[in-house]
């Protein structure tokens, strides 16, 4: 079944509005007809259970926020049913590219197209608790929330109608047993972190360190956190459920500066950085597995 989907910036008042018209139509007919009843057909209509879940999908992106200027490209088959689910089910804004479609939530963005392999975005939040029960009432099917020690993060994983899989975790000191209750918190999206699958941990996390220029931030011998700048990524060991190669883009100050300083220390690129037609410039470089990390810059 079909949703019409919400405005880009809807409000509450927007969907009284719509709900007072709906009440003065459907009492053209039945003259008893209550608000409640209206209330409940524009819910249905836009996908939510009930109007207060409604509700709660529409004031969970004002209380949301994306910290990471990081980007990812996700594979998509069917990129109309990828860019409705990315829509009107994640809350992202979506808009068509000359190469498939862009996804953005605030900094973050995430590029839709066709090729390579199904990939993994990890995006920490601020309220899991809250962001979970608005994902499962748009129809995310999030899987349960669960405790991932060795981060210290609450965590819940949503795949996309092409296999790509967005984990999202709130770490434990924001006050994981009631989220929803502590103080300026939030519950949408506040940072990438990308997982690429590498052979051997080690190798690749030397590679990103002293070719990259990242700091390991912990390392253990399945996963290697490192950080450069204001940037995360994990590198997870590749298994039977981690196979292929993984991708991200991520925005830089200088990217000719950056394309000179990675090429004197060895790393693996290919050709100088191009200004795009859609207003980057940029370039790639892959690691010694072949996950590749697009580096661009924005220009006017």
């Amino acid at each position: 079944m079909s949703h019409s989907p919400l405005p880009e910036r809807p409000s509450l008042d927007y969907l009284r509005k719509l709900a007072k018209k709906r009440l003065q139509d459907m009492r053209r007919t039945d003259p008893d007809a209550q608000l409640a009843a209206a209330q409940f057909a524009i819910a249905k209509e836009h996908g939510a259970r009930n109007w207060r879940a409604l509700k709660a999908q529409l004031e969970a992106p004002k209380r949301g926020r994306v910290e990471s200027p990081a980007v990812g490209f996700l594979r998509a088959v069917d990129l109309e049913r990828s860019r409705a689910f990315y829509r009107d089910v994640l809350g992202f804004k979506v808009t068509k590219r000359e190469d498939g479609a862009e996804a953005v939530l605030g900094p973050a963005q995430l590029r839709l197209g066709s090729g390579g392999e199904s990939s993994i975005v990890f995006l920490q939040v601020g309220d899991i608790g809250t962001l979970h029960t608005t994902l499962a009432e748009r129809g995310a099917s999030p899987s349960q929330i669960q405790r991932v020690n060795w981060i210290k993060m609450r965590m819940f994983e949503v795949r996309d109608p092409d296999g790509n899989i967005l984990w999202f975790g709130q770490s434990y000191h924001k006050n994981p047993e009631n989220p929803s209750r502590g103080r300026g918190q939030s519950s949408g999206m506040q940072q990438a972190l990308p997982e690429l699958p590498v052979g051997k941990v080690a190798e690749a996390v030397e590679y990103y360190r002293h070719v990259l220029g990242f700091k390991i931030n912990y390392q253990q011998d399945d996963l290697g956190v490192m950080d450069r700048d204001a940037i995360t990524i994990l590198l997870i060991k590749r298994t039977e459920h981690h196979l292929g190669i993984g991708s991200f883009e991520v925005y830089v100050e200088d990217a000719d500066a950056l394309y000179d300083e990675l090429l004197a220390k060895g790393a693996i690129v290919d050709g100088p950085p191009v200004s795009r037609p859609w207003g980057l410039r940029e370039f790639r470089v892959f690691d010694l597995d072949g996950n590749r990390i697009t580096l661009a810059q924005r220009f006017e």
